[in-house]
């Protein structure tokens, strides 16, 4: 098993949206590389870096900040949010990220995502976000009426191999996982799956 830190950043700061709530925030670090190196001082080999500013958006912001985690680090980066064009997939690929996940584009450019699994493959992780049964977009603010085993089990027959799936009602809650929920999702997607959202203790 893989443990991934999460660093989310917003406004140039390392922070915790409680249930996704961009007025529910609560600051960490003010030095997302100087949190990166910390968690691979602590053990880490990957992080899980995600761009609320471009999440929200649709424009990434933060890959300055990447490459200099990047830079600073010997850790293997995932990264997130806003990341609706090839060209963004080019530009992270090129500062070394080592796996580039798709959200919303899963629900509302089903061809950007096709196109680009075609050419990048095993780059991408499919990440699906879901409250109550619902995917969410836009940065967790929008519902897209998708239900999420509907996408999960689309997204395993378009050929994606990673999947993060968070289970937004309890994403910066710390009050522990839906095991048996994320076993479902698994036989669904029909590979391993990255549980988000709610970790708290060594059981989860």
């Amino acid at each position: 098993m893989e443990l991934l830190p999460a660093i989310d950043i917003l406004g140039g700061k390392v922070v915790r949206l409680a249930k996704g709530d961009y007025d529910a925030v609560t600051i960490y670090n003010d030095d997302p590389v100087a949190q990166a190196r910390e968690f691979e001082r602590a053990g880490a080999r990957w992080i899980h870096v995600v761009d609320l500013d471009g999440a929200r958006t649709g424009t990434p912001e933060n890959i300055e900040t990447i490459e200099r985690i990047l830079d600073g680090t010997f850790l293997k980066v995932e990264v997130g949010g806003g990341i609706r064009s090839l060209d963004t997939i080019k530009r992270l690929y090129d500062v070394g990220v080592s796996r580039v996940v798709l959200g919303t584009a899963l629900v509302a450019n089903r061809d950007f995502a096709k196109e680009a699994l075609a050419q990048y493959g095993d780059l991408l992780a499919a990440g699906i976000d879901a409250k109550d049964g619902e995917v969410a977009v836009e940065g967790w603010r929008e519902g897209a009426g998708v239900p999420a085993e509907e996408l999960i089990a689309e997204v395993g027959k378009m050929g994606f191999k990673h999947l993060i799936f968070t289970d937004i009602a309890r994403d910066g809650m710390q009050t522990g996982i839906d095991t048996q929920r994320y076993v479902e999702i698994a036989k669904i997607f029909g590979h391993p799956v990255i549980a988000s959202g709610g970790v708290a203790n060594n059981n989860d």
